[in-house]
């Protein structure tokens, strides 16, 4: 007899939740269940743009979609601002919780919601896809090598993209009432968590941002980066745009060996990825070149990597509706470590570049 999938039910009908009601589909041991929007005729008009089964139940009302005791969790792609509000009403019902990134605009913010989800027992999880790839577990067994990548010293990353004219206009990760973390919150919050995973999530000393924000009329930050310092001496620098080129670039230094990659947020293709490394290199005897070139280590998966975060996500939660385990904390502490980290860059932009000490 096959296992029952874990049912899902979609909070809201932003562009992001086309991508992840796909993933839910491709996942083995998920389905959706239930759309929910503002308006009915918008659950309908999703429905039907993404193909979706003439069986998945169609809400005109968020609540509907809690209320449903088929529904065992919730993928939450609403503004940040709405997060709280409709994070503590899916615990309060039971319902485990795949949360949009940045989860919260705060960290009391996100502790509210932890303890909610601690308290009613269900599984929190963010949506930063990259860290279910396989190509992420490969990249660590090279960071923990003694011989071929040595001591941590330091990690380089950045996110940033060309927004258009529209976006900058209407977005809602330009507008101060729904989003008001910006492009800090959205790009910003994948260079930070690639700096955490690099650090094995040791929290750094201090926390400065750089020079050169940028914001729009409202205060929303449209560009931004930060130097984080540890007491032993290690550092590491991000930078994030709605401004920019395209880049997803992510360096990681050690005592012998590098490792560098060109799209870590969203690789190349869907079914494979990439990285490169390089250990002990010298440089040729008359300094004309370099006496090795970098290594590149391709990476397959048969899904895509927001599949395989839907996948990771419905065993935690299957582990904990028919097994009766008790809900990974990994996932929530990660997540919290990267909001805090979050948060005091900001403090530090509005402090003027002040170092924020942790």
């Amino acid at each position: 007899m096959a296992e029952e999938r874990i049912r899902f039910g979609i909070l809201g009908c932003a562009n992001i939740a086309r991508k992840n009601s796909r993933a839910i589909n491709m996942s083995p041991n998920s389905l959706i269940h239930a759309i929910g929007s503002r308006s009915l005729e918008k659950a309908a008009a999703f429905a039907s743009a993404n193909n979706l089964s003439p069986e998945v139940k169609l809400y005109g009302s968020y609540d509907e979609v809690l209320d449903d005791p088929a529904v065992d969790a919730v993928y939450i792609p609403l503004p940040t601002s709405l997060h709280l509000e409709w994070a503590l009403k899916s615990a309060q019902k039971k319902k485990h919780i795949l949360l949009e990134k940045p989860p919260a605009l705060s960290v009391q913010d996100l502790d509210i919601i932890i303890e909610a989800c601690n308290t009613n027992g269900v599984q929190l999880m963010d949506g930063t896809m990259w860290m279910h790839h396989p190509r992420t577990h490969k990249m660590k067994q090279l960071l923990g090598n003694p011989d071929l990548f040595g001591n941590l010293n330091s990690v380089h990353s950045n996110f940033t993209f060309s927004a258009p004219a529209d976006f900058l206009q209407n977005d809602i990760r330009v507008k101060p009432d729904m989003d008001a973390l910006g492009a800090l919150g959205d790009a910003g919050w994948y260079c930070i968590r690639s700096i955490l995973w690099a650090n094995d999530y040791q929290m750094p000393q201090t926390v400065t941002a750089l020079p050169g924000c940028v914001v729009n009329d409202a205060g929303v930050i449209l560009a931004c980066g930060a130097a984080f310092l540890w007491q032993d001496g290690r550092v590491a620098t991000f930078s994030c745009s709605f401004l920019s080129d395209m880049s997803m670039d992510l360096i990681v230094n050690g005592s012998k060996g590098v490792l560098r990659l060109h799209d870590f947020v969203i690789p190349y293709e869907e079914d494979s990825a990439s990285y490169f490394s390089t250990s002990n290199v010298n440089l040729t005897q008359l300094h004309t070149g370099w006496d090795s070139k970098p290594s590149e280590h391709l990476v397959m998966t048969e899904l895509p990597q927001e599949s395989l975060m839907i996948q990771e996500f419905a065993r935690l939660v299957k582990s904990v509706r028919d097994s009766g385990g008790k809900a990974d904390s990994q996932w929530p502490a990660i997540t919290r470590k990267t909001q805090v980290l979050l948060n005091a860059v900001n403090k530090s932009i509005q402090a003027g570049l002040l170092s924020v000490t942790l």
